[in-house]
C-alpha cells in the first residue's frame, strides 16, 4: 500500500509553545483511508478516459489498495453508474468499426483483452450486421486501390486482401471484396487466373 498511500498523509512538525519546533521529529498524520484512496484512484482514471471494470481493478492493484477494498469500491462505481461494461463495448464497437474498419472478430479480440467477458462481448459486436460488415470492408479497399495502381493485378490482390486480414476480416470475404472491387475499377493488368487464392494470401 505504500505506493498508493505515500504522501497522502502530510507530516507535521512537533509543535512548542511559540509554534513548529525546528529540527524537531516529524508527527506523522493519519493513515489515508484506502476507500478514499481507491475513490480517487478511479475518478481520475474515468475522468482521463472510460475504462472497464478489469482495467480499473488492474489500477487499484497496482497502486496497492487492499483487494476487499477495491472489490467494494469497484461495485459502488457500478451501481451508480459509473463503471458499464455494456456501454463501454457498445461504445468501442461503434467507434472501431466506424473509424478504423475493424471487424467483429478484431473487435471481439479488443475488448476481450481488456477484460470484458464474452457475453457482453457478444452482445456489442451483435449490432455489426453481415451487409454492414462487407459495406466496411469495401470502402477501405476502395480507399486504398488508388494507391496500388501500378503493380499487376496479383500484387494488388495481396496487398489488399492483406490489408483486410490486420483488420480482421476473414479470408473468404476479403478476396471476395477486392475482386469486386477490382472487376468494377474495370483493371485489365492481368487475368482472373493471375490472383493468388485466400491461402496463398493469409
Amino acid at each position: 500500500m505504500a505506493r498508493a498511500f505515500a504522501g497522502a498523509g502530510r507530516s507535521r512538525r512537533a509543535r512548542g509553545p511559540d509554534g513548529p519546533t525546528p529540527g524537531s521529529p516529524a508527527d506523522d498524520g493519519p493513515e489515508p483511508d484506502p476507500s478514499s484512496v481507491a475513490r480517487q484512484i478511479l475518478l481520475r482514471r474515468l475522468t482521463a478516459a472510460p475504462r472497464t471494470r478489469a482495467e480499473l481493478a488492474a489500477d487499484l492493484a497496482a497502486r496497492d489498495v487492499p483487494a476487499d477494498v477495491a472489490e467494494q469500491t469497484l461495485d459502488r462505481f457500478t451501481e451508480v453508474g459509473l463503471i458499464d461494461d455494456a456501454a463501454f463495448a457498445d461504445a468501442w464497437v461503434r467507434s472501431r468499426h466506424s473509424t478504423r474498419g475493424l471487424s467483429s472478430r478484431a473487435l471481439q479480440r479488443e475488448l476481450r483483452s481488456k477484460g470484458v467477458d464474452d457475453e457482453t462481448v457478444s452482445a456489442a459486436v451483435d449490432a455489426i450486421d453481415p451487409d454492414s460488415e462487407v459495406a466496411t470492408a469495401a470502402a477501405l479497399v476502395a480507399r486504398r486501390l488508388p494507391s496500388s495502381r501500378g503493380l499487376d493485378r496479383a500484387a494488388r490482390t495481396r496487398r489488399l486482401v492483406g490489408m483486410l486480414a490486420r483488420k480482421g476480416y476473414d479470408g473468404g470475404l476479403a478476396m471476395r471484396v477486392v475482386r469486386d472491387a477490382l472487376a468494377a475499377e474495370g483493371s485489365g493488368d492481368g487475368s482472373a487466373d493471375d490472383e493468388p487464392d485466400s491461402l496463398t494470401v493469409l
